[in-house]
This record gives structure tokens, C-alpha cells and sequence, in this order.
């Protein structure tokens, strides 16, 4: 059962419209909301099913109706004041899942809902399909010192903790003997007492660093050792309860806290497998929302003991989230138990592991924890799901660069049927794939082809992919390479071609590839990679790359300038740079950035650009380069990336697959990243994406907003030309080209 205390995304005005009711109801993808007046009285319920049953009776009603005239006046609710056993049994009479909680003046103060495979603390929600719950366990580990107990806060906080949580007793509750009375205890115990009345923080204390750590967004949980302290804990409005594994047994203390409606999560250090079920049960009774911790509750706890494979019996135990409280030395365990299931993770957190007290001893240190939570999030990621295999991006690369296809062992005429030995296996992986043999052999031939030409899914059909003639109310053109363009321009026109530089094109002889100067403009693009496997990096840091990279720029100008005469309409050739800022671990924090851009600037300023325009080509966050997936930095955040432009005078290439991941990556609105990037760009790369790192998919087959996107375009980048820049778009005389172009003509 869980308690929805943040009520915003469940309530509509009695008087709203019932659109905002049904908006509402879509938003929390609950399926209800509850009506309430200005005053926050509840007055009624509002879910899909009453909408359909509205709308049933009353076909030619207008949308203008109210809520409340919609909704379920007779609305069951429950006193905020019921305990879990009190509404368990209303919780599913008649359908009912969720169950408003009121005042005595019928104010809503709560809805409680019924769910077990969720847990909800703070604003973190702990199940299937989110991020594990990471928290620091700070303890007594602040030694009895408010300021230190911020500072820790703080430190978790930076580390990327979800939680922060701290213990609280009260001695005289607690224990049989406190204070200097403590001679009859036994040393373990006498230890203890003695330490933990030195270095326990008093409840009015420790709340000073409860709103601190409030202050910092960090959710709060604390370990009440007694009944004073779980009060206590109620009364200042904690997020959830954490019992120790000690008072896992400790069924006085369970039920104090099991009834006060708070999601616990309990260890089960120091517990046989018949008191965890024992536990369970009389959590079930009561109707609390709860979590099971695999612990091993010595300190620090050898890796033999720790089993956790136990963690796939404690959730059939439970029939619970797990989780796992780590008390052995280093990080590695806990990214295993993420790995394994668990969905919860605690470890001690201090500053000092040798400070006094057994805590400290197995205790992460800022770093240390942070390190965890890096790898706890890459494991997250690298788990995903259990849907059917299929090829990555960078993959997809490869596989065109290591794989093989089909192709023709001779010379081939338009007609011909094709036998078996008239088909080869070679590399690269360009064309249809290997397992396709047997869909070619007993086909005609539908074009004349080459010895050593490849096959592609057009040869699977009777009429070969041409291009024909488009219209746009900008300049549209190609993307191609020496080879390929004549091919490319036989069935159409475009404005301009550009140029996919590699760097062996910077060394052809231009005249074996033109005869005559074309009537159209042209465009190039900077190699991706140069000779010994060098990547551009105006950025670098590292002078003589930085000196390479500024040379290699300048010798693809030069080029750019010398393909002039070939161009009849060419007057400043734009040219598309990477300008670089990679690093190939993890992306640089954010305050870093300025001075990598200061080394492009710097850079760009020694370049002689005369008659060529460079473009700086916006980037997405997770570039394939080398074979690998990397981390790009600038041209990344568009706020940065138009500061750049507006203050160094480059302007841009809008690359709109690149520019969508990053969005995706960022968080923002695809329309918000566009309004800040499109007024400084002069060129346009479109193409789609998907995710933070699908780039290059096909125009409509990923998540742009193409209407929307056509509309801003014309508005903050007029006339800026464009190329269809579809991975592998040239193949199969260019159908991915002609494909993106015949969708794009709707629009633009």
C-alpha cells in the first residue's frame, strides 16, 4: 500500500473542464483523479470508466461540462488518520485502487493506493522499470558533530546519493542500563553504550540536519531504535522508516511502526529464514508497504558469507522489492546485487574510516560512493530487457565495415537470370547479407552490373532505386563522394553536392573525377578520421594534436577552395567541420567546457578560411568514432553552442539527428533546442533519431517532429540548404536518399 501525499498530479478543480480532468487522468496514468473545491474539500472522483459511462448517456453533451458534473459524488473515502489494517479491507471492495484519505472537514490529505511492487519515498519511486534507490547510510557516522553530519549530506549529495539516512534512539527507552549505569553489561554491549552515548545526535539536533539535507533535494529515511524515536520520526514528517537488521524480530516495535502509513525498509542481518517469514507476516496484517535488505550483518563482512544469491529467496519470501545493505569492504558487491535484482542499495558513507566506531571501518568514502553510483547506473543500463535482439547503431557500422555481401562474380546484363556462381561472397558489408543467397539465385538482373558490384534489396525486386526531381522552398543537395555522384545526379537535379571527404580524397587528382564544371553549388565535410587513426580535436589540450588538427582542417579548406572551378554556381562554399571536444571515458563536467571552447576559438583563429565558410557541426552525446561508442562535450548543450557562435562569429551546421540526441540527452524540448540553435545555423543535415545514440534513421521512422520541425526552420533558418544525411543513404544508388527526400517534400 502506498500513501500519495504529493496530491498535485490527483486533483482537478471541482469547476475545470472536464478536458483538464481527462488531461489530468492521462498525466498520472493512474486512471483517476479526485475533485475538490477551492478549498481542497473533496467532492467527488473522476476516472476514465466514469468519463466513458458520461459520455455513453450523454452523446451530444459539450466538452465544456464541468468535473465535479462528470464525477463520482458518492466518492468512498477513509479518515487520514486509518492505519494500513484499517484500509486494507476497502482497498479492492468494488474495484477500489485508489482510496482518498480526508480530515474531519473532508479536506483531502492523502490517497492511498493499492500497490506492493512499488515503494515510494520522498520523490524516488523504488520497483520494476526505475533506477536502483541508493543510500548513504550516514549514521552515527557524523560522531555526535551537527556540522559534520551537513558536511556528510553535502558529500552524499555530490556523490549521487538518492538518500541520505541517519539513526535515532532514545537511550532511556532503549536501553535496560544507560548512562555511567552500564557495569552489568556484557563487553560487546558495554562498548556500545559507551560509544553510542558520545556520538548519538538528540532527536531536536539531528532534525537540524533533516532540513538541510531537504535543502540539498536529498530524500531522508532514519532508523528508529524504539518507540519514542519512531514518534518522533512521525511527528517531524520523515519519508520512510529503515528498521535494523537487530530489531528485525522486534515485533512491539514493527507494529508501532508498520501502522504509521510510511514505506519501511527492513534488514535481515542476524535473521533465520523462519523470523524473515515470521516478519512478513505480521507486515502483511498490517497492511504496511515494506522492502526486505539482504544483509550480512558483520563488520566488515567476508565476501564468503555474503551470498547473494539469496536475494532471488528473499523476494519470494517477501513478495517484496530487495534490496541489498552492504557491510564487507570496497563497492564491487553492491553493483553485483544491482545486477542481480536488488533494487535498493545501502552502504555506510564517512569521511574518515578511521575514525572511532565500526561503522567507519566499512564505510565508503565520497569518492568511493560516487564511484559506486557511477558504475550502479552503467549496470542499470547495461542490463536492459528481455525484448529480441536487435542491432545496435554502432553495430550496424561495423557490420558495413567487417561484414560481407553479396556480389556479382562477373559482369552482369539487365535481364540475365542469375545462377549460383554468378554471386560472390566479399567484403565489406555494403550490400545484402550473405544468408540472402538463396533470394537472388533464379531472379532477373533489373540493371547492368559490374564484376564486384554489389547486390541490395532492389535486385530483390523488378525495377532498380533512381532518383527523380524534387521541389523545396530551399536548396536541397546530396551527400556523396568522388565515386558516386555522377551516378547519383543521373535521374535528378539537386542545388548543390557535398563532399564526404576521407582523408585519401584530400590526395586524389581532381581532374580524373571531372571533365567539365557542373551547374550547381557544392558543400564538403571534414573527414572523420585521418591516417593513423587521428580524429580532429580543436579542443585537445595536447599541443600537438592541437597543431595537427589545425593542419588538417586547413589542408580539407584548401581542398574546398581547389573544387571551386568545378562549380558553376559556387561563389563560398559552406565547409562542415567537427570541431571536436571528445573524450572517450565520460562526458567533462559542465564548468569545464568554457576553456575547451576558448582551444577551438583559439584554433580557429590561426585557420585561413578565405572563400569558404565553415560550418561547426552541432554533435550528438554518444558519437560512433573508431569503431566505439565516445562522449562528445561541446556542441552538445545548445545554450553553450549558440554563446560560441554568437561570440566568435562560426556559424553553424544543424544536424538534426546529432542535435535530437542530445535534446533526448539533456532532457529538453526538441521545438526548445531548436529555437536556440536554428537562428545561427547557415546548413542543415536532417535526418532521424532515436534515443541518445540511434543516429542516422531514416526521415519519419524515429521520434523528430517533422511538421513542427519544418515550421521553426522556416521561421529562425530561411533558405538554409539541406542534405538528407540517412546512414548508408548513397547505397543501393541512393534509395535511402530518395526515400528521406520523398517524405521531406511534404514538409519543406
Amino acid at each position: 500500500m502506498i500513501f500519495e501525499r504529493n496530491l498535485t498530479p490527483y486533483i482537478v478543480f471541482a469547476e475545470d473542464p472536464i478536458v483538464v480532468g481527462l488531461q489530468k487522468i492521462s498525466a498520472n496514468q493512474q486512471r483517476i483523479v479526485f475533485c475538490v473545491d477551492e478549498h481542497g474539500r473533496l467532492k467527488g472522483s473522476l476516472s476514465d470508466g466514469d468519463f466513458r459511462r458520461w459520455i455513453v448517456a450523454n452523446p451530444t453533451a459539450s466538452l465544456d461540462v464541468t468535473c465535479v458534473e462528470v464525477s463520482n459524488t458518492s466518492v468512498t473515502s477513509a479518515p487520514a488518520t486509518s492505519t494500513p489494517a484499517d484500509l486494507a479491507p476497502l482497498l479492492g471492495q468494488g474495484g477500489i485502487t485508489h482510496l482518498p484519505l480526508v480530515d474531519a472537514t473532508n479536506h483531502l490529505i492523502a490517497v492511498a493506493i493499492d500497490r506492493n511492487d512499488v515503494l515510494r519515498i520522498g520523490a524516488h519511486e523504488i520497483g520494476p522499470g526505475h533506477p536502483a534507490f541508493l543510500i548513504a547510510e550516514i549514521g552515527n557516522n557524523h560522531n555526535g558533530d551537527v556540522d559534520l553530519a551537513k558536511r556528510l549530506v553535502d558529500l552524499a549529495a555530490d556523490a549521487g546519493a538518492d538518500a541520505v539516512k541517519f539513526q535515532l534512539r532514545d537511550m532511556d527507552a532503549l536501553y535496560r542500563q544507560s548512562g555511567a549505569s552500564t557495569a552489568g553489561e556484557d563487553l560487546g554491549a558495554q562498548y556500545t553504550l559507551d560509544l553510542l552515548s558520545r556520538v548519538s545526535l538528540p532527536a531536536e539536533k539531528l532534525f537540524t540536519v533533516f532540513d538541510h539535507a531537504r535543502d540539498r533535494g536529498v530524500d531522508l529515511m532514519c532508523t528508529p531504535w524504539d518507540g519514542p524515536s519512531v514518534q518522533a520520526l512521525v511527528d517531524y514528517g520523515i519519508e520512510g522508516l529503515k528498521i535494523a537488521s537487530a530489531d528485525l524480530t522486534n515485533h512491539e516495535l514493527l507494529r508501532d511502526a508498520g501502522s504509521r502509513g510510511l514505506p519501511l525498509i527492513l534488514s535481515t542481518g542476524m535473521s533465520r529464514e523462519s523470523e524473515i517469514l515470521e516478519t512478513v507476516g505480521l507486515l502483511r496484517s498490517l497492511g504496511s508497504s515494506f522492502a526486505l535488505l539482504h544483509t550480512q550483518s558483520t563488520y566488515p563482512a567476508p565476501f564468503k558469507d555474503l551470498n547473494l544469491a539469496y536475494l532471488d529467496r528473499l523476494a519470494e519470501i517477501g513478495d517484496c522489492i530487495v534490496g541489498y545493505s552492504g557491510h564487507e569492504r570496497g563497492w564491487h558487491v553492491p553493483v553485483a546485487a544491482v545486477a542481480r535484482g536488488a533494487r535498493i542499495i545501502e552502504k555506510h558513507f564517512t569521511v574518515d574510516r578511521g575514525m572511532e566506531g565500526n561503522d567507519h571501518t566499512v564505510s565508503l568514502l565520497p569518492e568511493e560512493f560516487a564511484k559506486m553510483v557511477e558504475q550502479v547506473r552503467d549496470i542499470e543500463i547495461a542490463l536492459g530487457d528481455a525484448a529480441p535482439r536487435e542491432v545496435s547503431t554502432g553495430e550496424l557500422m561495423n557490420r558495413t565495415t567487417l561484414a560481407k555481401s553479396l556480389v556479382a562474380a562477373r559482369g552482369l546484363r539487365e535481364g540475365e537470370v542469375l545462377r549460383a556462381e554468378d554471386i560472390a561472397v566479399k567484403s565489406p558489408g555494403r550490400g545484402l547479407q550473405p544468408n540472402r543467397l538463396d533470394e537472388l539465385v533464379g531472379r532477373k538482373v533489373n540493371h547492368d552490373m559490374a564484376e564486384g558490384e554489389f547486390f541490395f534489396e532492389s535486385d530483390l525486386t523488378d525495377t532498380a532505386s533512381v532518383g527523380r526531381e524534387f521541389e523545396f522552398r530551399r536548396p536541397w543537395g546530396l551527400p556523396v563522394r568522388y565515386h558516386d555522384y555522377k551516378k547519383l545526379i543521373e535521374n535528378s537535379t539537386p542545388d548543390f553536392l557535398e563532399f564526404h571527404f576521407s582523408y585519401k580524397d584530400l590526395e586524389v587528382d581532381l581532374d580524373s573525377f571531372f571533365t567539365e564544371p557542373l551547374d550547381m553549388d557544392f558543400t564538403t565535410h571534414l573527414p572523420d578520421l585521418f591516417s593513423g587513426d587521428f580524429l580532429v580535436d580543436l579542443a585537445s589540450p595536447d599541443d600537438a594534436h592541437w597543431e595537427r588538427s589545425i593542419r588538417e582542417v586547413q589542408r580539407t579548406i584548401d581542398t574546398t577552395r581547389s573544387l571551386k572551378k568545378w562549380f558553376l554556381r559556387s561563389s563560398e562554399p559552406i565547409m562542415v567541420v567537427t570541431m571536436g571536444g571528445f573524450t572517450k571515458d565520460k562526458h567533462v563536467p559542465a564548468e569545464a567546457r568554457g576553456a575547451m571552447y576558448a582551444r577551438i576559438a583559439d584554433a580557429v583563429k590561426r585557420l585561413d578560411a578565405d572563400g569558404v565558410r565553415i560550418a561547426a557541426q552541432t554533435l550528438p552525446p554518444f558519437p560512433w568514432l573508431m569503431g566505439g561508442q565516445q562522449f562528445h562535450n561541446l556542441f552538445l548543450d545548445p545554450h553553450d553552442t549558440a554563446e560560441f557562435s554568437a561570440t566568435t562569429g562560426t556559424k553553424l551546421c544543424f544536424d538534426v539527428s546529432h542535435s535530437k540526441l542530445a535534446a533526448n540527452f539533456l532532457g529538453m524540448q526538441f521545438s526548445e533546442y531548436t529555437e536556440l540553435i536554428a537562428p545561427h545555423s547557415i546548413h542543415l543535415h536532417l535526418v532521424d533519431a532515436t534515443g541518445v545514440d540511434g543516429e542516422g534513421v531514416q526521415v519519419g521512422e524515429g521520434e523528430v517532429d517533422w511538421p513542427l520541425l519544418a515550421g521553426q526552420l522556416d521561421e529562425f533558418s530561411p533558405g538554409a540548404p539541406f542534405i538528407p544525411e540517412i546512414w548508408q543513404g548513397h547505397i543501393d544508388n541512393g534509395q535511402g536518399f530518395w526515400t528521406a527526400l520523398d517524405r521531406l517534400e511534404q514538409w519543406l
